[in-house]
């Protein structure tokens, strides 16, 4: 699977998708015709779960290439518009350049809906950040809640609220189970998930709360104790069509993929929870 890097600029970025499209003129919708490419245009927060998944479908499909184009969600959505106002005229529904959009968090694929950028009500949901507590990997007896950490004499590690998301979505549960009194004087706030990873391992606090997703990469040193779900509303991220998707055919598979078994493992295995899916 090839992957390519967040252009900075929207300059750069469209230079980029229109690479594509030269890379995949020709290719008719239809089944996967020889060395076809299938672009996924994503948020950098997601690489590791979208290369995996890419790497599961090109095992599934032989011949069919993931490519990875990788911007900001004001990058993906400047790189779309712009693909979109420079091909009118040129391309017609059912060939172009960008099959699957899949930024981080639902919101920028609702306005993209409201532009027709992507197909309206064709978003399917794949994976679901989730908050962890996670402790060093030799440590046996660990609280596996957070009410425990409450409950015991525990130091947590936080990242802090006013640098992180995680710092204020760690932040938000602690206020919602009204814990903030009951941690007093236990609460170690560090930078960011890698801040409250090194407070954990160097002894300063005994259990940290980080993402899912970031455990996953430190589970030679780290282990997840337990998940926190109480207070916590996760950020859902979904995948759509973009509406001049060369391959309809090939991307109704990847979408059914990604909610499938196998595409559903791989979302676990690298960290994320898998969100409810709805009977279409």
């Amino acid at each position: 699977m090839r992957c390519y890097v967040c252009a900075q600029t929207r300059v750069r970025a469209v230079l980029a998708v229109m690479l594509f499209a030269i890379c995949g003129a020709g290719v008719q919708p239809a089944l996967a015709s020889p060395e076809e490419t299938f672009v996924i245009a994503g948020s950098p927060s997601l690489r590791d779960v979208l290369e995996k998944l890419g790497d599961g479908f090109e095992r599934r499909h032989a011949g069919v290439k993931v490519q990875l184009f990788f911007a900001s969600g004001l990058g993906l959505r400047q790189t779309i518009a712009g693909m979109e106002n420079s091909m009118v005229g040129q391309y017609f529904i059912g060939s172009g350049p960008i099959n699957l959009v899949a930024p981080g968090g639902d919101e920028l694929i609702t306005r993209l809906e409201g532009k027709y950028y992507v197909l309206p009500d064709g978003k399917r949901p794949y994976a679901a950040d989730q908050l962890v507590l996670v402790v060093p990997e030799s440590l046996v007896d660990a609280p596996e809640s957070i009410d425990a950490v409450s409950r015991g004499g525990a130091r947590l590690a936080v990242a802090d609220p006013s640098r992180t998301r995680l710092g204020v979505q760690t932040n938000d549960v602690l206020r919602t189970l009204q814990l903030h009194e009951s941690m007093k004087g236990r609460l170690d706030v560090a930078t960011d998930s890698r801040g409250v990873m090194d407070h954990v391992l160097s002894g300063r606090a005994d259990v940290g709360i980080i993402y899912g997703h970031d455990a996953v990469k430190q589970q030679q040193r780290l282990r997840v104790a337990g998940v926190v779900e109480q207070g916590y509303q996760p950020t859902v991220h979904s995948m759509a069509m973009e509406r001049y998707c060369p391959n309809r055919a090939l991307c109704e598979e990847f979408l059914s993929y990604i909610q499938g078994p196998d595409g559903q493992a791989i979302v676990r295995q690298a960290g994320y929870a898998v969100p409810a899916l709805k009977a279409r």
